[in-house]
């Protein structure tokens, strides 16, 4: 039976009470078909956080999602606010009014129960991490994906917004600090030091995490990645931008999960993406065999990640020149009133953004290996010396990149860098 209903009217649901709900909301059965009996719900949520139930009725299916006051991943020993799905159901609302193409509508969303009803991404729509794993190419991700960071960075930031806007939009967000401060602690935090939940492929990598923890350089940088994360609120951010966020078909790519979602570093979404496509690179190895062995599917990793940032500069300069003469107040058009100075802007936004997304790419790698979740792409390796190896590189290379991001002029050298590390 489902848990009796709190003070504040929550109460988590199961199989049962769940049909009961929706026959007494009338979104949800308008949605499903007015004949409700018999419905199918299955229980498939395998992230860290949340329940996920797959409704299917006589006239569609969708997906309702309910948040728990606690980390499923750990239990009710790590409680969590379960405010986050308000947050969660407000910006697939933002983002998806920016790019719908790209972010499921949301169909209802219920406060007190935390719960979030949805479309329903039918099959052959899967977890774009199980299609890396399982080496399948989708030939229009960087395409996607550019479009749907460019359009939700761009018009949520000041280059859009007036101040008076974006300070509003800002404080809307504020109250998802929780989820903010669980980011903080296993992205920029927990990975250098001794940390409860923190876990690796042991023995194999017990060295290569004392390094992590004593190398004062990486510190300092991660320092530096902190602030920004705390202090710059620069766009509203999906704020969980991995392969798990993100579910495909060959011709199609949606955008999910954002329940991390508030305004802060545009890096931190690039970034997190680029970094698990990194990643899935350095998986491959792992998942090669006898009968391919996976080298051509990581040249079209490293072709997607290079032209998902190129695409990506090339959208996001785009739209700033479209609307340079609007209302967005970071650079008003009466003092930036000389092409050539607008040119000198951009080049110096989009370098910073760039040496942005790449440290926190890199931050967000490290935590993969060294922290307290893991990713499937490293995971379903079996074999724990083949998978502590792709492992170790993976690790290299996102200390390389963290420490000398700076130095990076183009997406092409950075991965110039994977290459050399991934070479045997």
């Amino acid at each position: 039976m489902a848990a009796v209903a709190g003070a504040d009217g929550f109460r988590a649901l199961d199989e049962a009470s769940l049909v009961e709900y929706i026959k007494a909301t009338p979104a949800l059965r308008a949605q499903l078909g007015e004949q409700l009996e018999g419905l199918a719900i299955k229980e498939v949520g395998d992230g860290n956080l949340n329940f996920v139930y797959i409704v299917a009725g006589p006239a569609g299916s969708i997906v309702i999602k309910q948040a728990i006051p606690y980390l499923r991943l750990i239990g009710a020993s790590w409680p969590l606010t379960k405010e986050r799905a308000y947050f969660e159901s407000l910006a697939l609302k933002v983002h998806g009014s920016l790019c719908p193409d790209h972010v499921p509508r949301v169909y209802h969303f219920d406060q007190p129960l935390s719960l979030i009803a949805m479309r329903y991404l039918e099959p052959p729509h899967i977890i774009l991490r199980k299609g890396l794993i399982a080496g399948i190419e989708y030939p229009l991700l960087a395409q996607h994906m550019s479009d749907y960071l460019a359009r939700t960075l761009f018009f949520t930031s000041l280059l859009y917004h007036s101040t008076l806007e974006h300070r509003h939009a800002v404080a809307e967000f504020c109250g998802n600090a929780e989820l903010c401060r669980l980011t903080e602690q296993v992205v920029f935090s927990d990975p250098y030091k001794v940390a409860q939940y923190n876990r690796w492929t042991s023995p194999h990598l017990d060295h290569d995490v004392e390094a992590v923890r004593d190398d004062d350089i990486l510190k300092i940088e991660v320092a530096e990645l902190k602030s920004m994360f705390c202090e710059r609120a620069q766009a509203l951010i999906h704020g969980d931008l991995h392969t798990s966020s993100v579910m495909v078909t060959i011709d199609s790519t949606q955008v999910i999960d954002p329940e991390f979602a508030f305004y802060g570093p545009m890096g931190f979404d690039i970034g997190a993406f680029l970094g698990n496509l990194i990643l899935a690179f350095f998986s491959q190895n792992g998942h090669a065999d006898k009968d391919n062995n996976r080298m051509v599917y990581k040249q079209w990793i490293l072709r997607t990640i290079e032209e998902t940032w190129n695409l990506f500069h090339h959208k996001f300069v785009s739209l700033w020149n479209e609307n340079f003469d609007g209302h967005g107040e970071a650079y008003l058009v009466d003092i930036y009133n000389k092409p050539e100075l607008q040119l000198l802007v951009q080049k110096k936004y989009m370098t910073d953004l760039f040496h942005d997304a790449l440290g926190f790419g890199a931050a967000k790698m490290i935590r993969r290996i060294v922290g307290v979740a893991h990713v499937e792409d490293f995971e379903s390796i079996s074999d724990e010396t083949k998978r502590a190896s792709c492992e170790r590189r993976a690790l290299d290379c996102a200390k390389t990149i963290l420490k000398e991001r700076r130095k990076f002029e183009t997406i092409s050298q950075v991965i110039s860098v994977v290459q050399e590390i991934s070479a045997p």
